[in-house]
């Protein structure tokens, strides 16, 4: 909405010295959302005025038309004698009044006029376009031409040397202030004039209290089918128009500072009332009319040329203006061509009309607006809320125009058709605004401030509001908190920090989470986010069996794409995926980690129950809730690619391999406080020589909780990873229920450490990871540590087996350990992996 400030300032007495800048600021101040303020004219410096032309001579011999004028410019020129001028325009004629600026003025876009010789004549100046006074050229030509367009031609009652700076209204301020969806009564000067007296304190001259007659029999007939799209319906009839009647000059200014083209003075008077009162109208040529004004939904399929010229095809939900004949309008969006007011310049102009001022429901005109592309500006006020009170104040501000402006008379006839309606009120107690803005703004001021909005207040402790007419969003007590807090300035609400209670923070379970990702940012792999849906042929990628409980998915019903509808029961993919982006974008040496959630089906599936919205759900509902949505455990995966460790100087590097998979399924259980178990073992998507069972230890027995190692020739080929692509994935609920939940530091002995290295011979096909174990167990509390550093097979050694060397670190807490004391527990440690595993020192 483009609000001239000369025209705001009919409505409020604002102080003299108030600029747009200081409007602006005061408005921003009370919600309004003011984009911009535009400065006409500045810069613009006269003299400009108005002359009038005495003689036209045509110059020949040049590429384009060229008339040599003189122009009685009064005595602006000093002397009093013709001014000399030479013009390129043809839209003017000798007799006609124009703009004619002098040599000293300077127009804007710092154009300084001076006296030049030109096309072999000198030219004392310049005869003005619209453009070239920042005004436009829509609505300024003479009426003898069929285009608006070209020099200014004004109505002849102005007098030579009249300072046309004032006439024209060339100097002022407009605001461009974004109407949310939510004002719609900002949409009209009415409103913003009723914002900027609220905001400073000043008194409104309402423009909508007019004296209105009464509604009588004599009126247009109106009859309403559809009493919902249509509540109020005001009709009034005005005869004897003059055809050369036209807008004067302060109508198409305010029309064009506001943004809106001048078409002819019916449809600008219909325009200005609009922008002025926020009410829509619509004139119709009375001539064209025949029978009854019907307001009605249109017929399935029904055809109707809008005034636009584009015939349409309307839906059955699209409200109509009818005649005897059938639609006339689209209600509150376009009329139709064939009651459109006919031009002052063409045969058979229009002399009477009929003026509809309605109401008409907002969604509906929305819908029909969207359906038919027709973004008009009266469909932007009646979608956004327009005041049915003022429907009728609208009507009578057309007619008194028509009747001062083009001669007309105003027939005695009234019509208003009203569907009943009560006022809406809302009861609020009277202390709501300060719990919802956190200040105690007390009753006085929520009383006053709710007034100053349009409401009538009843009441003590609770209040009983009547939201005035012109406010549709008003419809609860947040509504009339939210005005109360705005009028009383958003920048004076306290910043407060909210101030949570002692001994609620972040859960152990929560904690570990932050640990695990922490931990393994540490050990230099990086986050990766991904989106928790898949398609199932992703399973076939992955090389899982038929009967994997992974394949059962939790399908979703409204899937954000067709090739991704079910909910991941694996992070793997989403991972994989980022793990070959940014390998087909060049980052080769790559390490992800991911913690999130999988989604497993329930083996009993349940209907979730509607919860309450007004009040807490209680326990057992949220329960119920619960027990039918999917198990959600959280997941912990690593995927490597590429060199683990960089070459250099220091070093020819490594690539990345299973090891560095089950190293960092290790760090996430250390994390947990959880002695991980490590097995060889066989899963779908990793290679079956190079794949490592992931165990932890819950209620005493030995649990899988996951699988890492190197990637199946078969998946990277499928998946188009890099070649020995390597992953791990884990159940960190499990490995949390592994543990005690609480993560103890290290203890630190003073005491020296005792190292023991032993070599132990066994079969080829035990694993490692047992005979550690089975030291592990013998060794007992005075092992600290124990590292596998070396596997050796060779003839020597015998058919089918292999020797396993590991260094033991023995410590005590409260003493240094003798050379005794850490063989007999190194023996004690052999002896009991010889009886479980066969193992024999190598070289006994």
């Amino acid at each position: 909405m483009r609000v001239p400030l000369s025209w705001l300032r009919e409505y409020v007495d604002l102080p003299a010295t108030e600029t747009g800048r200081d409007v602006q600021a005061k408005l921003i101040e009370v919600g309004l959302e003011v984009e911009t303020v535009e400065r006409l004219g500045a810069g613009l410096k006269g003299p400009l005025v108005v002359g009038k032309v005495l003689t036209i001579e045509e110059l020949e011999g040049f590429k384009k038309p060229i008339r040599f004028c003189t122009v009685d410019v009064g005595s602006a020129n000093g002397t009093g004698e013709p001014q000399e001028i030479v013009c390129g325009a043809r839209n003017f004629a000798v007799g006609d009044k124009v703009v004619v600026v002098l040599p000293g003025a300077v127009l804007p876009g710092d154009f300084a006029i001076a006296a030049r010789k030109t096309y072999g004549k000198t030219s004392h100046g310049m005869i003005c376009s619209g453009d070239e006074l920042g005004m436009g050229d829509d609505g300024w030509g003479s009426p003898r031409t069929e285009s608006g367009g070209g020099i200014i031609v004004l109505p002849p009652e102005h007098e030579p040397g009249t300072d046309a700076i004032e006439l024209l209204e060339l100097v002022d301020e407009v605001l461009d202030i974004a109407v949310t969806p939510d004002r719609g009564y900002a949409l009209s000067m009415r409103g913003v004039a009723r914002e900027t007296a609220t905001a400073y304190g000043l008194p409104l001259r309402d423009p909508a209290l007019l004296d209105v007659p009464a509604p009588n029999s004599f009126g247009y007939p109106v009859k309403i089918d559809d009493p919902i799209g249509c509540d109020r319906f005001t009709a009034r009839t005005v005869t004897g128009l003059r055809p050369e009647a036209r807008s004067p000059i302060w109508l198409k200014r305010r029309l064009q500072k506001a943004g809106m083209r001048p078409v002819s003075l019916a449809v600008d008077i219909a325009n200005y009332v609009m922008l002025e009162l926020g009410q829509p109208l619509h004139t119709y040529d009375r001539s064209q009319i025949q029978g009854t004004i019907g307001v009605r939904r249109a017929g399935q399929g029904e055809k109707f040329t809008t005034l636009d010229g584009v015939k349409r095809v309307l839906d059955a939900e699209d409200l109509v203006i009818t005649d005897d004949r059938g639609p006339i309008g689209l209600a509150g969006v376009m009329g139709g061509a064939n009651t459109e007011i006919a031009d002052h310049d063409s045969e058979g102009a229009t002399t009477d009309v009929v003026i509809e001022a309605a109401h008409f429901e907002a969604l509906s005109v929305a819908r029909t607006a969207r359906r038919h592309k027709l973004g008009s500006e009266a469909a932007k006020r009646f979608e956004r809320g327009v005041d049915p009170q003022a429907a009728s104040a609208a009507a009578q501000r057309t007619v008194d125009l028509l009747v001062l402006l083009a001669g007309g008379t105003a027939e005695a006839g009234v019509t208003e058709v009203i569907a009943p309606s009560a006022p809406r009120t809302i009861t609020m107690p009277a202390d709501h605004p300060d719990k919802v803005a956190g200040v105690v703004y007390g009753r006085e001021t929520v009383v006053r401030r709710l007034q100053q909005v349009g409401c009538d207040v009843y009441g003590q402790d609770d209040l009983t509001v009547t939201v005035p007419s012109w406010r549709p969003d008003l419809a609860e007590p947040n509504d009339l908190a939210e005005e109360v807090i705005r009028l009383e300035g958003y920048e004076n609400l306290p910043s407060t920090l909210p101030k949570p209670p002692a001994g609620r923070g972040l859960t152990e379970r929560q904690r570990l989470h932050r640990r695990v990702g922490r931990a393994l940012a540490g050990a230099g792999f990086v986050e990766a986010l991904s989106y928790p849906f898949i398609g199932e042929d992703v399973f076939d990628q992955l090389g899982l069996a038929a009967d994997d409980p992974a394949r059962r998915v939790v399908k979703l019903a409204n899937p954000l794409s067709d090739e991704e509808p079910a909910l991941r029961t694996t992070l793997l993919p989403g991972l994989l995926s980022a793990l070959r982006r940014n390998d087909g974008r060049g980052s080769h040496d790559l390490a992800l980690f991911e913690t999130g959630l999988v989604f497993l089906p329930r083996e009993e599936l349940k209907v979730a129950g509607r919860l309450p919205v007004d009040r807490r759900p209680t326990d057992e509902e949220i329960a119920s809730l619960t027990e039918a949505l999917p198990v959600q455990p959280r997941h912990a995966a690593v995927v490597l690619a590429g060199a683990r460790e960089q070459a250099g100087w220091w070093g020819k590097g490594r690539p990345a391999d299973w090891a560095d998979a089950v190293e960092a399924a290790r760090t996430v259980a250390h994390e947990a406080g959880v002695d991980l178990i490590v097995e060889q073992g066989q899963y779908g998507p990793w290679h079956p020589g190079r794949c490592a069972e992931l165990k932890v230890v819950v209620d005493g027995a030995a649990v899988c909780v996951g699988h890492a190692g190197e990637l199946h020739p078969r998946v990277v080929k499928a998946l188009g990873l890099p070649a020995r692509t390597c992953a791990m994935e884990l159940d960190l609920d499990r490995v949390e229920q592994a543990g005690d939940g609480v993560l103890r530091a290290p203890r630190i002995s003073t005491y020296p450490v005792a190292t023991q290295d032993v070599a132990l011979v066994v079969d080829k096909d035990v694993p490692a990871a047992v005979v550690e174990r089975c030291l592990t167990d013998g060794a007992g509390d005075l092992l600290e540590s124990i590292r596998l550093f070396d596997v050796f097979e060779g003839e020597q050694l015998g058919a089918g087996k292999k020797s396993l060397a590991y260094a033991l670190r023995f410590r005590a807490a409260d003493r240094t350990l003798t050379v005794d004391e850490a063989s007999a527990a190194r023996d004690t440690a052999v002896a009991l992996a010889a009886e479980r595993t066969g193992a024999v020192l190598r070289g006994a």
